[in-house]
């Protein structure tokens, strides 16, 4: 997974660029508590094995948490959600949701160790890998969706290990295996390479200009 600042970074910057006019200290936390509440299952990894990766990068939750937001802000005569706090608290929750899809199980699912996504019925970690380049020989040549070419499926998954065979190490749980080992060496990831600095230093400077640009008298 990528570490947790990376994360929350990302989900900072979905908060920036969709919130709109919800834009505010509120809405921004909750977003980004969104993207970082999948890296939690790393903690339920020290009861549940395999847990990391899997028990809340899986689809379930997402699917479950998006029917049931549609349902009540579209499907319902009177949406409780939007009765509760309004327009802003709908429009948070449909960032936040995209925070956690896109923020916290992406980051897991694009690189690194790969997210389990249908866990518990398959006990199998997958990595989507692709590439997208323009060559002046081939064109356009893109490898995220295989359309028309032989394959399991459209998306080009790879299959990395299987979430409770090769469980993924993280700070919480250095080894992934169930157990909590007090001696065990412990690091705590803050940024891998330059591009996650560059995420985390852009992040810090868009909401510092959405919050500037929101203030009283300031004009955009």
């Amino acid at each position: 997974m990528a570490p947790t600042l990376v994360t929350a970074a990302a989900g900072a910057l979905l908060a920036a660029a969709l919130l709109g006019d919800a834009f505010d200290r509120r809405a921004v936390a909750v977003v980004v508590a969104a993207a970082l509440l999948p890296s939690l299952d790393a903690v339920a990894s020290l009861a549940v094995p395999g847990a990391t990766n899997a028990l809340l990068h899986a689809v379930w939750l997402p699917l479950f948490a998006g029917g049931l937001l549609y349902w009540d802000t579209t499907l319902r005569e009177a949406s409780a959600l939007r009765e509760r706090g309004g327009w802003r608290a709908v429009r948070t929750a449909w960032v936040a949701l995209a925070a956690f899809a896109v923020a916290g199980t992406g980051s897991a699912l694009f690189a690194g160790d790969g997210a389990a996504l249908l866990y518990p019925l398959e006990d199998a970690r997958y990595v989507l890998r692709g590439r997208l380049v323009f060559s002046t020989r081939d064109g356009l040549v893109q490898t995220f969706l295989t359309l028309g070419a032989e394959g399991p499926g459209v998306l080009p998954f790879e299959r990395v290990g299987g979430a409770t065979a090769d469980p993924v190490a993280s700070w919480v749980n250095p080894d992934g295996r169930p157990g909590l080992d007090p001696g065990a060496d412990r690091e705590f990831r803050v940024v891998e390479n330059g591009w996650q600095l560059v995420v985390v230093a852009a992040a810090a400077a868009t909401l510092a200009v959405r919050a500037y640009s929101g203030r009283p008298g300031v004009r955009r």
